[in-house]
This record gives structure tokens, sequence and C-alpha cells, in this order.
């Protein structure tokens, strides 16, 4: 009788999963955001505030749940990758979606290992974080996802219990060798005698013949599978590297990236993952290797995945992440050019006056192309209100523009017999400054009108000052609405304070009037820079830097 073993073995429980939302409510125009949290427990919170308010509640949030977690022992050493139970989607760009009804990866698509850690991710957007129990290699395939702590190793013990069959005899007598029921012995018919007689004695007296038993075989220790081979970036992944999970990571990054070429179609948002995946990867090697080299590439691989996301961010006109495609009235080379004109203003213009370069800088754009274009009396109305008239009689003392008649014809002309007025710096026999089309020139003078004529903007009787601060943090944005390049740390005051000709001390003031008007969410002039946000409904005016 055998008695079959057991094992018994604690069951491991799935990764727990935190996710905190930031959504619009309502219409967009409102400008309220709702909080929203995956624990059935935490209620939904809204704010009329903005997403700039809901962040700071989400983070706030989301810290709540991180000390909870911490006072309750912090994460698990026996918890399954919560990465694993979503098919590790959160790093396998279409692993879950491309499978039709959420089947599972296929069997060795996906390889979980190290211990498990808990993790925080955000993304780019500012629109979600998730709090997560998931393996060391998972969170560091994962982009944006930090680990925090690392669960102690778990106490499971395992228990075998064997009971071995008791062993059968060595010779089993049967109707194939030995005696059968009549006492006779079997006889084989490649037995030969000389007779049936003799061949029947002979058998009569001969002892039963043994049956052997099946030959024992030892067990044979499994040979050691070979280390699999990979190479990225012209570069061989070293057989002995260690840690494992990098020399892994490395080679399916090496593959990733070669699968990602044979693609008919690009898709920037996974190439800039892979990008990501290879500066961190390339990082731990170099700090494993101690290869220069290698950490040179890592940085280049983070401006390739840089460069990746604002070419993603000038075609879809949102930065990575979750909420609605903004509408961008300019393009990212149309900003560009927007900036051109701002500083050839900033640095042409005839009288310092603010009211004098907000003039200079819509009749520029209006005659960029050949030095002429067509204004009326109420395009000037509405860029300068009371001080239009004033301010057009001393471009014309100066030269710096001309008319065809007088200055009371231009202020009375209407828009169906507009004026064709002359910069002569802009004509075509003189250096030409800007080197963009028709179709670029007319985009940009529509995105400065739309701007300086904004409507919440005027009821807050904003000044030239005021409207030429809207225009350079409108023309000076990321793909998120933050002011400035993510290196300089928002917009020097000086600069500000020459473009819109104020002293460096007042731009804070014109910044709290801009958010009053709801042009921007946020905004801080500690030190020399202007730091801050434009506000949701000011995006689509953004220029890409």
């Amino acid at each position: 009788m055998a008695v079959e073993a057991g094992t018994r073995q604690e069951e491991r429980v799935v990764g727990r999963v935190w996710t905190v939302r930031l959504d619009p409510d309502g219409r967009p125009s409102v400008g309220a955001v709702r909080l929203s949290c995956s624990r059935p427990a935490c209620a939904d919170q809204r704010f009329p505030g903005g997403a700039a308010v809901g962040r700071k509640a989400a983070i706030g949030h989301v810290k709540e749940h991180l000390a909870r977690i911490r006072e309750g022992g912090g994460p698990r050493g026996d918890a399954w990758c919560a990465c694993r139970a979503a098919g590790c989607a959160w790093h396998t760009p279409g692993s879950a979606a491309g499978r039709p009804g959420g089947a599972p990866p296929a069997a060795g698509a996906v390889r979980c290992e190290g211990p498990a850690v808990l993790t925080v991710y955000a993304d780019r957007a500012g629109r979600l974080w998730r709090i997560a129990e998931t393996c060391a290699r998972c969170a560091a395939a994962t982009p944006d996802c930090r680990v925090l702590t690392t669960a102690p190793p778990s106490a499971r013990t395992e228990q075998m219990e064997t009971v071995q069959a008791p062993q059968k005899p060595d010779v089993e007598e049967g109707p194939a060798g030995g005696r059968g029921r009549d006492g006779l012995a079997a006889a084989f018919s490649d037995h030969h005698g000389s007779s049936p007689a003799a061949g029947a004695s002979s058998c009569a007296t001969a002892s039963p013949a043994p049956v052997p038993r099946a030959r024992a075989t030892r067990p044979v220790a499994a040979s050691r599978r070979a280390k699999r081979s990979g190479k990225i970036a012209q570069r061989i992944v070293p057989r002995d590297l260690e840690p494992e999970v990098l020399r892994l990571e490395l080679i399916e990054l090496g593959d990733a990236f070669r699968a990602y070429q044979q693609r008919t179609e690009p898709d920037l948002t996974v190439l800039a993952t892979l990008h990501d995946r290879k500066a961190r990867a390339f990082d731990l090697w170099a700090d494993a290797s101690g290869d220069d080299s290698l950490r040179h590439e890592a940085r280049r691989a983070e401006k390739a995945a840089q460069t990746t996301l604002e070419m993603h961010a000038n075609r879809t006109g949102q930065p990575l992440g979750d909420g609605p495609v903004v509408e961008r009235l300019l393009t990212r080379s149309q900003a560009a050019s927007a900036r051109t004109v701002l500083d050839y203003v900033a640095a042409h213009s005839p009288h310092p006056e603010a009211e004098v370069r907000l003039a200079v800088l819509m009749l520029t754009l209006r005659s960029a192309r050949a030095g002429i274009g067509n204004v009326t009396g109420q395009d000037l109305t509405g860029w300068l209100q009371g001080d239009a008239e004033q301010v057009v009689e001393r471009l014309v003392a100066s030269d710096w523009l001309r008319l065809p008649g007088t200055v009371a014809e231009l202020m009375a002309s209407r828009p169906e017999d507009p004026v064709a007025i002359t910069v002569p710096a802009l004509l075509p026999e003189q250096s030409r400054p800007f080197a963009f089309g028709k179709t670029t020139r007319a985009r940009i003078s529509g995105w400065a009108q739309k701007v300086v004529g904004d409507r919440k903007i005027r009821k807050k009787k904003a000044t030239a000052a005021g409207r030429l601060l809207a225009l350079y943090t409108a023309a000076h944005t990321r793909p998120d609405g933050r002011l400035g390049h993510a290196d300089d740390d928002g917009l020097r005051l000086d600069q500000l304070a020459v473009f819109c000709a104020l002293p460096p001390e007042q731009i804070a003031e014109q910044a709290g009037l801009l958010i009053a008007a709801g042009w921007l969410a946020e905004a801080d002039t500690a030190g020399d820079r202007l730091r801050g946000q434009l506000a949701e409904r000011a995006l689509p005016l953004g220029g890409l830097l």
C-alpha cells in the first residue's frame, strides 16, 4: 500500500493596490476637478479651485495611505506581484489591452523576480497616482515608478511527508515464467530439445526462471540551462553580469528595440518608454561595472526619451497620461516662430513703454511678411483702449510706422475698409528678420489676438504690461502648462521685466492679476524666477517649448 506524499504551503495573497485619480468635474470651463480613490472607504472629493488644488489634495491623500501602510507593517513579503495580476500591463504596452477578453499572457512572456516591494507611481500629467505591492523586477521596469521600501522575507515553511511503498519481491511467479496453476513449469518456444519427452523432463526438473526487475536508475541532475545571451546598443550583455534581474532587463530591452524597428507604424509613447527604461538600466549597469561610457549612454537615452515625449506632445497637443486631448492653436514650430517675434519686438521697439511695445508687437505680426498689413481703428482700440491714438502718433513720429493718410482716418476706419499700413523695417529690401510663411504668420497673429483680447483678462482691466505678460507666459510653456524649460526652473524675472516694461518687483502683482483672471493656475516669484502653470482654459493657447 502506498501513501501519497503531501506538501503544505501557505497560500500567497495578491499584492494590494490603491489608485487615486483626478478627473474633470462638470464642464471644463468651470475648472472643477474630482478626486477619487479605489479604496471603498474613501469618498470622492470635489475641488472647485482647479487642477493645482486637486493635485495637492491627491498627493496628501496618497501620503495618508502610505502612513497607514507603514503603521500596518509595510509591504507583505508573501504577497504576489500586483503588476503580474494585471498582466504586467503597467510596464508592457498592449500586454493587457491587446488580448481579447483580458486573457492572461502566454507562459514565459512575463517573469516576476525579486522580493516584494512597496511602490508609488505618478503619471506625467498629474492625474493618476498608484500605490502597489509588486516584485522588484516589475518595479524597475515600470516608468515613473518609485520603490519606497522592500518587504522582509516571508516565514513560509514547507513540510514534506513521504512514505515509501513496500518493495515487491525480486522474483514473481506467473504464467510467463515459473509454475502455472497445475504445478508444471512453463515451456518457452525458444527451448529446443531432442524430443518432447526430453524437453518435458528437463523443464520439470529445472528451477523456475526468475523474472528480472526493471533496472533501477539514479535520478540524473538536470543540466543547467545555458544563460541567455543578448545585445543592446551594439553592446553584448555579459553572461556573468549581476544582478540577474539587470542582465535580463538589458536583454529584453535589446529585443524590444529590435521589435520596435520592425513595426509598420511608429508609436512614440512606446519608444519613449523604451528609452526611459534603457537610461535606468544603463545607469545600473555602469554602477555594476564601473564603465563611464555606459553612464554617457544612459544620458543619451534620457535625452532621447525627452525628445520623443516632446515629439508626441507636438503631435497630440497634450502630455502623456489621462485626460482629454488639448487642441493647441500653435504647433511647436509655430510657437518657436512666435517667440522669435517676441524677442524681435523687445529689441526693436522704438519706445520702451508697455503700450508702445504691445502696439509694435501686434502691428509687426500684421506686416511680418512684406512690411505691409491691414489694420482698423477697432483693432487698435481693442489692443490699447484709450491710449491707441496717442501710441500711433508716437510710432508715426518716430518713422517706425507709415500711414497713407492721417492718424484720425486710421482710428475711424472700419473692418469693411481697413487701412494699409507700412512698417519700413520689414520691407522686402531690408534684411528679413523672420523666415516663416504666410500660414504661420496668420496663425501667430490670430494667437496673439486671442491672448490680448481674452475676455476674462479684459474684465480684470489688465494693463498693456499685464497683456504682455500673458503673451510671454503663453509662449513659454511645456506640454503640461508649466512655465519655462524643466531645466530652467521657470522664467527669468529680468527678461520678463524687459519685455513687459516693468520693474522686476511688479511682476508678482501682474501675475496675481492673471491668476484672478483664470489665465494662470499658480505663480511664484521667489528668487529671480517666475514659476507657475497655465490654467486649463489657457492650455490651447500655450506655445510648446
